[in-house]
């Protein structure tokens, strides 16, 4: 399989990217990092970010820059138009009453994407 995996530079984002190296590993599956810039970190610090974090990884991989004003947009746009099969984001945290909150790109994936997204929490 061919995963899209959408990173920003978070801490939320890199734990994704780890989750989806290790099913990757285990599945033999082929990955696409697109990385992206919210926030105070450049597109280049995400990107040296995940070049460590892919450095040692059993799997094949290839970075995308998404260098668009509104990243979820180019993201989908992205996955729709690629040989992806899936589209891998990090997000969702706990609030104090146990509801998952989302942040506005994950939000804007999960509702607008057309092929299957895996939320990693």
């Amino acid at each position: 399989m061919h995963v899209l995996v959408g990173v920003e530079g978070s801490e939320e984002s890199g734990r994704a990217l780890e989750g989806v190296l290790e099913r990757a590993a285990d599945a033999g599956d082929e990955l696409t990092v697109a990385v992206f810039a919210l926030g105070e970190q450049s597109l280049d610090d995400v990107e040296s970010s995940v070049r460590e974090q892919l450095a040692d990884a059993a799997v094949s991989w290839s970075i995308e820059r998404i260098t668009a004003d509104h990243p979820a947009s180019a993201l989908v746009e992205l996955a729709e138009s690629g040989p992806y099969e899936q589209l891998a984001i990090g997000g969702g945290q706990q609030s104090p009453m146990g509801k998952i909150e989302l942040g506005s790109t994950t939000e804007f994936v999960l509702l607008n994407a057309q092929l299957s997204v895996r939320l990693v929490r």
